[in-house]
């Protein structure tokens, strides 16, 4: 069997094993086993497309466009090898912040649901199967964000899944246009007829359409509003595997449709992108620096991060799309880190209420250094990972002469400084408000900080390493902006 399925059927066997699971004791220690073998398999199929390329698995040997093709570039493969390593830290921190017995059980069947949707969307061929994949996140991320059932998780799920539906149906609208124009939903087919010599006429309505749908799912300007709704509802494992996760497929999603098919009109669409992708990183950041209740804080910063991303697509240089995906992989790994230690904070004090914490600089002066990696690395100070994802998009933004939205770039740079800075300072800097509490206080323990001793030295090390990750962002991104390899491989006799 191609090694290309097992990203689908290792979480769908763990799945269906979760369901037989009873005791919570083994579901975490199985959870992390599927996270562990989980991660080798993304490493294994990465070390493959780097030497060919291009992988491809026609599902029951119907060759596409006729049948479904699971197809992986560099771009597959480097978004699947981050996700993989979240997934295995979440799970590592999983088996100490998730204790509920009834919610753990449900929490391990669909984690390993929403990895199944994630995986799928970053190695499907075709348009339909990604409609397919957006819907089994969907559908699981719904479950574990009301998990507790509390009336405010419930209020946040129902924001989630209203908005999110919105974007479903503008999806499926969109499939419905393309397919009628083009007769095809198979990517590489799809990219051969849209670069041809007789371009498809008329296909602003569906590229529309996508736009929205992917927008929702990436929370861009101005459709985020379901997302500081939501993210802070759920307890801080779902948060933290939402904020590497969710939106960052949406991102995958535009990129892949807006370099491989979706070529036409390129000055409006890339115009409206430097538009959307300016406002979506300062009104992000402003929102965030105004907030003192941490999860809010940092889902604002989601939202800011986001514009970034599309600012490299935006740009539409090799130079600017391998930032864009140099610096999603960053903000995967910096973003869940940051929320991972503000759920070890909430342990320690009781509260994500920053006027309520203080002096854990004095009292866990490891936890201090280990919040203060991931966050400068959001801020862009060097050298660590978020300092070359953002020195290589401005870089790009001088190169084009985009110098509006390279210096709305710079001015975020500030503002994520700023709420990092008011975090640290909160927190760590001033004294505890309730220093003279009766009850001792409780330190955290090695296997409560590990994910996030993991995911800084990731961090760590994508900046001292950076020229060498560089050298893979910028194959992908020149296997995006020619497609030509992609389509030979999947259409190939």
């Amino acid at each position: 069997m191609n090694a290309l399925a097992f990203p689908i059927l290792l979480p769908l066997f763990f799945v269906v094993l979760f369901i037989l699971i009873n005791s919570h004791q083994w579901a975490r220690r199985v959870a992390i086993i599927g996270g562990t073998l989980m991660l080798g398999v993304s490493t294994y199929l990465f070390v493959q497309v780097l030497e060919q390329k291009v992988l491809v698995l026609n599902v029951g040997g119907w060759p596409a466009p006729f049948g479904i093709s699971l197809v992986m570039d560099i771009f597959s493969g480097l978004m699947l090898l981050a996700s993989s390593f979240i997934v295995f830290v979440i799970t590592l921190y999983a088996h100490e912040f998730v204790r509920n017995k009834e919610v753990n059980k449900k929490f391990y069947l669909f984690f390993f649901a929403l990895v199944m949707g994630v995986n799928g969307a970053f190695i499907t061929g075709d348009v339909f199967n990604l409609y397919v994949w957006f819907e089994v996140m969907l559908m699981a991320s719904f479950v574990m964000i009301t998990m507790e059932s509390s009336r405010h998780q419930l209020e946040g799920g129902i924001k989630y899944m209203a908005l999110n539906l919105v974007g479903s149906l503008f999806f499926l609208a969109g499939l419905g246009l393309l397919y009628g124009k083009t007769g095809t939903l198979s990517m590489a087919h799809l990219a051969q007829l849209m670069n041809g010599g007789n371009p498809i006429q008329m296909m602003n309505l569906p590229t529309v359409l996508f736009f929205v749908a992917f927008g929702i799912k990436a929370a861009i300007f101005p459709l985020f509003f379901w997302l500081p709704s939501s993210y802070h509802t759920p307890g801080i494992t779902v948060t933290s595997l939402f904020a590497g996760l969710l939106t960052k497929v949406g991102v995958y999603a535009l990129i892949r449709f807006f370099t491989l098919f979706f070529v036409q009109d390129q000055e409006f669409w890339h115009t409206l992108l430097m538009i959307l992708a300016g406002l979506t990183m300062v009104v992000g950041g402003m929102a965030a620096s105004t907030h003192f209740e941490t999860r809010r804080i940092l889902s604002y910063h989601i939202i800011s991060q986001i514009g970034y991303m599309i600012m490299g697509l935006a740009i539409y240089t090799p130079l600017a799309i391998a930032g864009a995906i140099f610096f999603t992989i960053h903000n995967m790994i910096a973003k869940t880190n940051t929320f991972l230690i503000s759920g070890v904070i909430n342990k320690l004090q009781g509260t994500y209420y920053l006027k309520n914490v203080g002096g854990l600089y004095r009292r866990q002066p490891f936890l201090a250094i280990l919040f203060f990696i991931p966050a400068m690395a959001l801020a862009g100070i060097p050298p660590l990972s978020g300092f070359f994802g953002k020195i290589m998009l401005v870089k790009a933004g001088f190169d084009s002469r985009d110098y509006l939205i390279t210096a709305v770039a710079i001015y975020t740079g500030i503002l994520t400084l700023y709420s990092m800075v008011k975090i640290w300072n909160e927190a760590f800097l001033k004294k505890d408000p309730d220093e003279h509490r009766k009850e001792p206080f409780q330190k955290a323990g090695w296997a409560e900080v590990l994910p996030s001793v993991l995911l800084g030295m990731a961090s760590v090390a994508m900046g001292l390493f950076a020229a060498y990750v560089f050298e893979y962002t910028l194959e992908a991104a020149n296997q995006l902006l020619d497609s030509s390899v992609y389509v030979e491989h999947v259409l190939k006799p």
